[in-house]
């Protein structure tokens, strides 16, 4: 049985001319590539290649055989490159935002996996810009995220929310159903870095003259969230965080919104249908159809 690394070496000598520059390619020693040859010439039993000072020849015999080694691995290669595209086929490489709630990505997973069957999903957490370059560069299949106009066309839209302001369950104005900036500008503010409407919420407060003090900077809700539990601080976040044993209230005159859904690297329609993404966008809708804030009451 002739090994294919043998027919590399073949291929690389006649490609590059010299054993020198074709041991180069090939990453290994001079002496190890012209042992390879001879090992190769020995087991077809004839000469391939003639050898002089000047330059390197094909043998009628290795004529023949440099068209069946490029043969060879002209179908490997082929074989590779479908042995790839069925792995990553069977691979779901999902983008998560970072600024949805972690107990919702628990159960959609979850419903995920129950429904995914033999394929695998690889999960990759971030920052809107970071999964967007991720999935511009071929390295994610879809991601669950927000919904940008410019991209409407490969996204499919789940559901539409606003922002909050999140308060401990006993602060003096946790009840209430909107809440002034004005209101909490001596008390102090935990910034959520990774959120996408940070910059927004930072004006909101500007604008007005709230500059409040900023206790903590975290990368993480659930570090805001206990944060503002232990009566750290006060924080903005998307309305999906209600029920965290926290109380929340509108942040007035504070109207922005964000829609979630599924961003494809693609028209939705020219995709695979995937199980496994079907169960995760129903399941997160489930979960922000049982989160939705109550209607406020009649005159607030």
């Amino acid at each position: 049985m002739i090994d294919r690394y043998l027919l590399r070496y073949l291929l690389a000598v006649v490609d590059r001319g010299s054993f020198t520059r074709a041991a180069a390619h090939c990453g290994v020693s001079q002496p190890t590539l012209s042992v390879g040859i001879a090992k190769l010439e020995a087991e077809v039993g004839t000469a391939l290649l003639l050898r002089t000072n000047r330059r390197i020849e094909l043998t009628g015999a290795g004529v023949r055989w440099v068209e069946r080694a490029r043969r060879i691995e002209r179908e490997f290669t082929l074989g590779e490159q479908e042995a790839t595209a069925t792995e990553r086929a069977a691979t779901l490489r999902l983008g998560i935002l970072s600024s949805l709630p972690a107990r919702w990505i628990e159960q959609a997973l979850g419903a995920a996996h129950r429904t995914a069957g033999s394929h695998r999903i690889e999960v990759v957490e971030g920052p809107e810009k970071t999964l967007l370059a991720a999935l511009d560069r071929g390295r994610l299949d879809v991601l669950l995220g927000i919904v940008r106009p410019h991209r409407a066309r490969f996204c499919e839209p789940v559901f539409t929310e606003g922002y909050a302001l999140v308060l401990p369950p006993g602060h003096p104005l946790a009840g209430r159903a909107a809440i002034e900036a004005h209101e909490v500008a001596e008390g102090p503010m935990i910034v959520r870095r990774h959120c996408e409407a940070l910059t927004e919420t930072s004006r909101h407060f500007t604008a007005l003259g709230v500059r409040p003090f900023m206790s903590a900077r975290v990368d993480a809700d659930a570090q805001a969230l206990a944060l503002v539990r232990a009566g750290h601080g006060l924080t903005v976040m998307p309305e999906g965080f209600r029920g965290e044993h926290v109380a929340m209230a509108r942040l007035a005159g504070f109207d922005l919104r964000r829609t979630i859904g599924l961003v494809h690297d693609r028209i939705p329609a020219e995709r695979v249908r995937s199980d496994a993404l079907e169960a995760i966008r129903a399941t997160i809708e489930l979960c922000h159809e049982e989160q939705r804030p109550p209607a406020p009451p009649s005159g607030q």
